[in-house]
């Protein structure tokens, strides 16, 4: 039996990877106009996004208690060695939820092989990590190698993004009204960053097209060996500009693989339809 990894649906990873490579994801919840939701399950995201056009404001919250009993219960009574790969415990109370329940279980059942890594990472810069974690469970590494490589991708992935509209980040309590009024008159684009775990504003940018040359130089300025990285790119339903970018990418430096995604509920619920972000490592594993 080999090691299960488990995630959570915070990770952005296309449907194709997560099946090829037998991962668990688990939902977090999203609330719209009253009703409440299973990320990606029985709202996906082009709905939310239409939604968030119209005004409608979502909200999100972590991975209920009673969901990972249920399936931690589970994987200790089949004697399942597992790693849960868990979202930023900076942007989510799901990475502490997953420690409480793990304690719980355990003292059933103290036999239960169970890691939880919390990654600090967000989005599809997350579900790089557990790209990676998953490719190895596949080929039969052991667990330590998964663990190291788990940490190094999480300490090392850069996470480049912009917004389309400030208002969402606002909502989210990210920046404050001015700076969210002032942005939109003079179209002002932040570029943003995950680092520790917490959302950094790292620079302002006027106009769309500008945002996405000065993103593609920072990736220039702190990727490394970046011709034999997976890169990730991710959209809030934009794909005409993710494929513009990925163009881009191709022709700067021919990577190994891009893995292109749409971000999902629990994220794009906080920055917005037409958010924009690339992942990348800062350092060669």
């Amino acid at each position: 039996m080999g090691i299960r990894i488990l995630t959570d649906s915070a990770c952005d990873l296309p449907k194709e990877i997560v099946e090829k490579y037998d991962i668990d994801v688990i939902p977090l919840m999203v609330y719209l106009e009253n009703q409440e939701y299973l990320d990606n399950v029985n709202i996906k995201p082009k709905q939310l996004y239409d939604e968030m056009r119209e005004g409608k404001i979502p909200k999100t919250a972590q991975v209920p208690p009673t969901k990972f009993e249920g399936i931690f219960k589970k994987l200790a009574k089949e004697n399942q060695s597992c790693i849960y790969i868990a979202f930023s415990s900076e942007l989510s109370g799901t990475y502490q939820t997953s420690e409480l329940i793990k304690g719980q279980i355990k003292e059933e059942y103290p036999n239960f092989d169970l890691d939880i890594i919390n990654t600090k990472c967000a989005s599809l810069g997350f579900g790089l990590v557990v790209y990676k974690a998953a490719k190895m469970a596949k080929e039969g590494k052991s667990k330590d190698e998964i663990i190291k490589a788990i940490n190094f991708y999480s300490e090392h992935m850069e996470h480049i993004f912009t917004v389309d509209d400030l208002e969402y980040l606002y909502r989210g309590g990210r920046v404050s009204r001015g700076a969210a009024f002032v942005g939109s008159v003079l179209k002002i684009k932040p570029i943003l960053d995950v680092e520790d775990g917490k959302l950094i504003p790292i620079e302002k940018v006027r106009g769309r097209k500008k945002v996405f040359k000065r993103m593609l130089e920072i990736m220039d300025e702190r990727g490394i060996n970046l011709e034999n990285q997976t890169i990730g790119i991710n959209h809030g339903d934009d794909l005409k500009a993710a494929k513009k970018l990925k163009k881009e990418i191709i022709k700067r430096y021919n990577p190994k693989e891009i893995v292109i995604g749409q971000i999902g509920c629990a994220v794009g619920a906080h920055s917005g339809p037409g958010t924009l972000s690339i992942y990348f490592l800062n350092e060669k594993y």
